[in-house]
């Protein structure tokens, strides 16, 4: 299970924002992974939230249990920035190839539409190229619906109950990789990634639609190979 070194004091995470919090390895992993080559892997990771609020206003840990939340009228996580409103879990490793997977249970409430709750971001990436190879995108039609971008469906039904999501990603240096998602251990969706780029994984609620997003975080786990 992962064990964040978040201080018990909310107000020394408010000051902690400036540093990636660790995470030791995910020892009690959700799920044996699909292939005994995959090992589970430290990583760390940096908050982002709305850039004019302390963290303790838009995200709480308690239990083993993330809780982002957001606003459609939030600040983005920048001063001056043209994106939308984020609290965001930023991974901190970066990866150009070879495989990496994030995996998680994730509790979306009833009414959220619009965030994205998985993404992978390409940070160094080609001009003229998409931003991200994956986005998990909740809205709010048929009870909750999971989908990859606005178009393709992942699940249906998700409101109000944990569900478990693996993205794993193969990454080529120089070309094309594969992404496949994964909904409570079966394989859902499989697709090229966008091309040569340094990404790293972000889970949290990137905000797209109206009113308050929020999602539920446990153990998260962080694979390679």
């Amino acid at each position: 299970m992962e064990t964040p070194a978040l201080h018990p004091r909310r107000s020394v995470l408010a000051l902690a924002l400036a540093t990636p919090l660790i995470v030791a390895p995910a020892g009690q992993a959700l799920a044996q992974p699909p292939s005994a080559q995959w090992v589970s892997t430290p990583y760390t990771y940096t908050m982002q939230k709305p850039y004019n609020l302390p963290l303790s206003a838009r995200y709480k840990y308690e239990g083993g249990v993330h809780t982002m939340w957001v606003y459609d009228y939030d600040q983005p996580h920048t001063q001056g920035s043209p994106t939308d409103p984020r609290t965001e879990m930023r991974f901190n490793q970066e990866y150009s190839s070879g495989q990496r997977a994030w995996e998680g249970e994730i509790y979306v409430p009833a009414g959220v539409s619009g965030p994205t709750v998985v993404q992978i971001l390409r940070g160094n990436r080609p001009d003229g190229t998409r931003a991200t190879d994956v986005m998990l995108n909740v809205a709010n039609i048929n009870g909750g619906t999971l989908r990859k971008d606005s178009n393709q469906v992942i699940a249906t039904g998700i409101y109000n109950k944990w569900f478990r999501i693996r993205v794993e990603h193969t990454a080529v240096a120089g070309g094309r990789g594969t992404v496949k998602t994964y909904y409570n251990g079966a394989l859902k969706l499989t697709h090229p990634d966008e091309g040569p780029a340094t990404r790293y994984f972000k889970n949290g609620v990137y905000h797209h639609g109206s009113g308050r997003a929020e999602a539920r975080f446990r153990n998260i786990t962080y694979w390679s190979q």
